[in-house]
Order: C-alpha cells, then sequence, then structure tokens
C-alpha cells in the first residue's frame, strides 16, 4: 500500500551539506531532536526490556505481512491500550524487527543493533512527566497531548489540546506513529472523536492493531510484573485509506469494531454508563 504523502527529511548541516551525512548520524526529526540519540535510546530501552517478551513472558505476532510493504511514512497504528509503556515498547521491537525482515518474530535482538527510529506514539503529558523512566521513555518519541477529557485520574472538561493534531501531523509526515483512541486504559472505553478527526484531516494510512495478555501480565503502568509466563498477543489488521466521504461518527464506529472495542453482552451494562 502506498502514500502520496512526501517523506520528510531534516539534518543539522545546511542543505548543500546534508548529503555528506550519509549515516544520517547529524539527521534528525521534525521536533529538532537527533535520530542517532533516539536510536541509541531506543536500542537502550529495547536491550532492556527484551527479556520481559521473550524470557518472562512469551509474545505472538499475527499478520506482521499487513507491515512489510507499508511506506516509511504516513502510517497510523490504531490499537486499544492496555499499560502504559508495555505496549507502546512491545510495538517498538515489532517495527524494528519489520525493519530488519524478521517474519512474526522478535528473535534473536539483533534489530535492536539499529532500530527503526521514525516512530512515535502519542501519550497523555501528566504520564510523561510523571517520574525519570517516563521522561526517558518519552526520548523514544512520544507526542504529548494534554487530554482535554481527564486529569490526574478525574474526569475533567477543559479546552481540546489543539498543539496535538500538529504534532502528529508533523510525525506522520516523517514516520510511522501509534495512537491508541480510546484515550485510557479502561477495556470498552469510548473512541475520542479526535481520531476521526487526525484521519480525515491527515488522510493517513491506517492500520488496526489489537493487543492483548498486557493487562495480566503487567502493572498499570507496564513496568512491573503481575503475572509471569503470560501470552502477549500483538494482531495487526489489513491497512485502510480514508476518504472524505465518511463522516467523524461512521470513522469511530470503525475504529471501534477494528479493534475490537465492542462492549460484550454480558457486559452491556457499560453501555449505558458511558
Amino acid at each position: 500500500m502506498t502514500t502520496n504523502r512526501p517523506l520528510t527529511r531534516f539534518s543539522y548541516l545546511p542543505k548543500w551539506l546534508a548529503w555528506l551525512d550519509f549515516l544520517g548520524l547529524l539527521e534528525r526529526d521534525p521536533f529538532g531532536n537527533s535520530l542517532f540519540i533516539k536510536r541509541i535510546m531506543i536500542s537502550v530501552i529495547g536491550w532492556f526490556t527484551y527479556w520481559r517478551f521473550t524470557v518472562v513472558n512469551k509474545t505472538t505476532i499475527e499478520g506482521i505481512e499487513y507491515l512489510e510493504d507499508l511506506p516509511e511514512n504516513g502510517v497510523l497504528f490504531l490499537s486499544n491500550h492496555q499499560t502504559y509503556f508495555a505496549d507502546v515498547i512491545s510495538f517498538y521491537h515489532i517495527f524494528s524487527s519489520v525493519k530488519w525482515g524478521f517474519k512474526s518474530t522478535i528473535v534473536p535482538p539483533l534489530y535492536l543493533l539499529a532500530p527503526r527510529a521514525r516512530s512515535y506514539y502519542v501519550a497523555a503529558s501528566e504520564t510523561m512527566k510523571a517520574g525519570l523512566v517516563p521522561k526517558l521513555f518519552g526520548l523514544g518519541g512520544a507526542l504529548t497531548v494534554e487530554r482535554s477529557w481527564r486529569a490526574e485520574g478525574q474526569n475533567v472538561k477543559r479546552e481540546r489540546d489543539t498543539s496535538a493534531a500538529n504534532k502528529v501531523a508533523q510525525a506522520l509526515d516523517h514516520g510511522w506513529v501509534v495512537s491508541f483512541p480510546q484515550g485510557t486504559t479502561s477495556p470498552y472505553a469510548p473512541i475520542r472523536k479526535g481520531t476521526a478527526h487526525l484521519v480525515l484531516e491527515n488522510k493517513p494510512i491506517v492500520v488496526p492493531v489489537v493487543i492483548n495478555g498486557f493487562r495480566r501480565a503487567f502493572d498499570k503502568k507496564g513496568l512491573k510484573f503481575k503475572k509471569r509466563n503470560t501470552t502477549l498477543s500483538v494482531r495487526f489488521k489489513a491497512p485502510i485509506q480514508f476518504d472524505d466521504s465518511m463522516s467523524v461518527e461512521e470513522i469511530v464506529e470503525w475504529v471501534r469494531k477494528a479493534i475490537e472495542q465492542d462492549v460484550p453482552e454480558k457486559m452491556v451494562w457499560m453501555k449505558k454508563e458511558e
């Protein structure tokens, strides 16, 4: 699947000297961060967390064939959300393994010698400010946004963070973006309309993802173990590119079904609380 979105490249060198940096050591992302430093950070975090996904637990990956022919930029991954960090870290492992040509596996971790750096993920600002570890994870490509509906564990109502859309647009021009359209780790939470607006405004290739097992294996932050020897499932679905013919409500409904967040019949009472 292809996209007409031009691939953006940035360098700390003047444009007429940029060709000298054929190794990309002085390349930067749209936000001014060195891709070389970012790649090192992803590698360090990857080596540190690798055993969590392969030794302590087992990771199964489905639909990897949908990632193999994706363009280098303009791809938006929409996934259900189970922990703050373990979900994202697993995606980074998988994206880097795909870059190296691995087939449905993250074993062995050779891909961490040169991981994919053109990857980003949308995260709540308050989550990324909560301690040293989140701040370090943030260097791996966090697109921080102020949630308009929730803060510090409480429901709130405040102005929409308009800078979020600009950050995602810049990141899509440069690479792949992971977003969690429910905006929370609570299961079966409603899909936020902001996701539909992002899709209509940026027209990315959208790849639905369904994950399972992370909530069982890790704590809410995804940093501590709850249950070892758990199967962590990551399932990618066929990509789609929307056009202007679909409404916000139709895209919201499509996303909800695609990431399998329909409320089960036995839990129908949850619908009345939304």
